[in-house]
């Protein structure tokens, strides 16, 4: 039995939102937080470190190593992409800045294949509005362009995705895929061809960015609700399952390949039974996903009748279902839990836009309000601590960063002030447009949101970006050696180093790094202060003589210890050793 939509949609509800706007609001999203900072703590700067050592030909580009160490994640194509940038790009830009422009246009496709899986989803004749009596209702075309609209705006309000997408690491190769995958299976049976070329790149481009399970997982469950549900009058039966068995195809040859490179690895990590690992998994659940989670939680409920229905009617539905599902278990089972549920936002944000059309005035005027009132309030504070650190007044806000970073100096410069301040002015003017006469279109109530996630999101990235690579970044741990070590100090040994730091001294100090071993000819050894307590031969009256003790100012459990050789024949007393926090 076919259940009546509850879309109630008319065509002055589906008002286009102008694509230069849209086209503007995605690239100031885009360009900060890739622009002008340095590489930060933890994984970005060890996958920059793994791009450095393949660009520089110091290790295998199929199995990536730094400082003899593999790769926590089990990925190929991250790395790939940023060394392959590298050696391309001219000597003078940044290397740091240069690895990260493939990550750029890895989230602007992200972007796009979310707006267009989502549009064809929007597309299926069950997911379209109530038809009127004496017409008037939605055109399909223009309410799949409003449900796609909206689903990119709720896509970038998503507080999880500013910081994850914004790195060089995995998790943004991956999440790339897993969008354009989502694309692929939801335009199958409009465009089989594009599909199926999508299809591919995404499951090997999963495969080969450290997810093969879940781009097998993804892509035989869809493929299987197509195989499940029966052919739509605007869809070809025979063309629709010729397109769900390719689909399985092509997630068991990327299967097959991921068995022949050796890229399976199982790391199944149940949560423990215990309160706190269960409420902070809800925590990570409640605000990683915020605000399309209520609104996902609002389309199940409005759609309900489509989702019982019989044989899978509702693929606009069941499809970002399965995106979400697989992405929730993986975070459930997995220790990076905050980059496995990073791949569910796509069809989350596309499940959150069918609940656009269903929103009662009374529901969008509190998200509208809620909005408004949070993001201005946290933009009042990023503004309030900038001006202290300027300023002095009032002391608190410099005082609370004078304790959390010591030795950190802020300076003013011009650029990122008046970038802040033009983001700050169109923040306002969203606020006015969104107050005025504007209720028809549907996309309205995500505006606020996506546009408060940007504007705080450059706010940090112009005005506390020098506090934030101060506090998240290992320079100035790395400066501490740099003023002790002379200038050119030969080969350093290391001892107990993580992939993080080994990366930071290679790069911030261009440091050339040596395992320790009995043959190590190096005069200087930085050394995990842990490791070094084990090691018999680095004790006080040894060949080794501790010249610093290493803590990264704004974060004391980086401990490290910087040792100088000695002579044998010296005969006076070390000296004591300097210390520094």
């Amino acid at each position: 039995m076919n259940q009546p939509t509850p879309a109630i949609v008319a065509q002055a509800a589906v008002k286009r939102l102008p694509r230069p706007a849209l086209l503007l609001f995605c690239i100031a999203y885009i360009l900060p937080g890739f622009l002008g900072r340095v590489p930060w703590k933890y994984n970005d700067i060890t996958t920059f470190g793994y791009m450095a050592e393949l660009a520089r030909g110091a290790s295998d580009w199929w199995q990536p190593t730094l400082g003899g160490l593999s790769p926590d994640v089990d990925a190929l194509l991250p790395y790939w992409l940023g060394a392959w940038t590298l050696q391309l790009a001219p000597r003078w830009l940044p290397p740091d800045l240069v690895a990260r422009f493939p990550f750029m246009l890895l989230l602007a496709l992200a972007l796009m294949a979310t707006w267009y899986g989502t549009y064809y989803l929007a597309r299926n004749p069950k997911a379209q509005p109530v038809a009127f009596a004496f017409g008037g209702e939605a055109h399909p075309t223009d309410y799949a362009r409003a449900i796609a609209d909206g689903a990119l705006l709720a896509f970038i309000a998503c507080l999880g995705l500013a910081q994850l997408a914004h790195e060089t690491t995995p998790a943004l190769t991956q999440l790339c895929f897993t969008s354009l995958l989502f694309y692929a299976t939801a335009a199958l049976p409009y465009r089989p061809w594009a599909s199926g070329v999508s299809a591919g790149v995404a499951l090997l481009g999963l495969m080969l960015s450290g997810a093969p399970s879940m781009a097998l997982a993804l892509g035989l469950g869809s493929a299987s609700l197509y195989l499940l549900a029966p052919p739509t009058d605007t869809t070809n039966a025979a063309q629709m399952k010729f397109g769900a068995t390719g689909l399985v195809a092509l997630a068991i040859a990327s299967a097959v390949v991921a068995t022949i490179l050796n890229l399976w690895r199982w790391r199944i990590e149940l949560p423990r039974a215990n309160l706190a690992e269960w409420q902070s998994l809800g925590q990570l659940f409640l605000w990683f996903t915020w605000p399309a989670w209520p609104l996902a939680i609002l389309t199940l409920w409005r759609w309900r009748r489509q989702l019982v229905s019989a044989r899978f009617t509702g693929l606009h539905l069941w499809l970002p279902i399965w995106f979400v599902a697989v992405a929730s278990v993986a975070t459930l089972t997995t220790s990076a839990a905050d980059r496995s549920l990073l791949l569910a936002l796509p069809a989350l944000a596309a499940l959150a836009a069918f609940a656009l059309p269903t929103l009662s005035r009374s529901v969008g005027a509190l998200i509208d309000w809620f909005t408004l009132v949070f993001f201005t309030g946290c933009a009042l504070v990023i503004w309030v601590v900038w001006i202290s650190m300027q300023t002095g007044m009032p002391a608190q806000p410099a005082a609370n960063v004078a304790r959390l970073a010591p030795g950190f100096v802020h300076h003013f410069s011009w650029t990122p002030f008046v970038i802040a301040v033009c983001a700050t002015l169109v923040w306002v003017w969203l606020v006015k447009w969104r107050v005025g006469r504007h209720r028809k279109a549907i996309w309205k109530s995500v505006v606020l949101p996506a546009g408060g996630v940007a504007l705080n999101w450059l706010l940090l990235m112009t005005l506390c970006l020098p506090l934030l690579d101060f506090a998240r970044s290992y320079a100035p741990m790395v400066k501490l050696v740099i003023a002790v070590v002379p200038q050119s100090p030969g080969c350093v040994a290391t001892l107990g180093l993580s992939r993080s730091q080994i990366a930071a001294f290679q790069f911030h100090g261009a440091l050339e790094l040596q395992t320790l071993d009995a043959t190590s000819p190096c005069q200087w050894l930085i050394a995990d202060i842990g490791a070094a307590s084990r090691r018999a031969d680095i004790t006080p009256g040894s060949s080794w003589q501790l010249r610093r003790s290493l803590g990264h100012p704004a974060e004391r459990k980086d401990s490290l210890q910087l040792y100088q050789r000695q002579p044998e024949q010296r005969s006076a007393p070390p000296s004591s050793p300097e210390k520094s926090d």
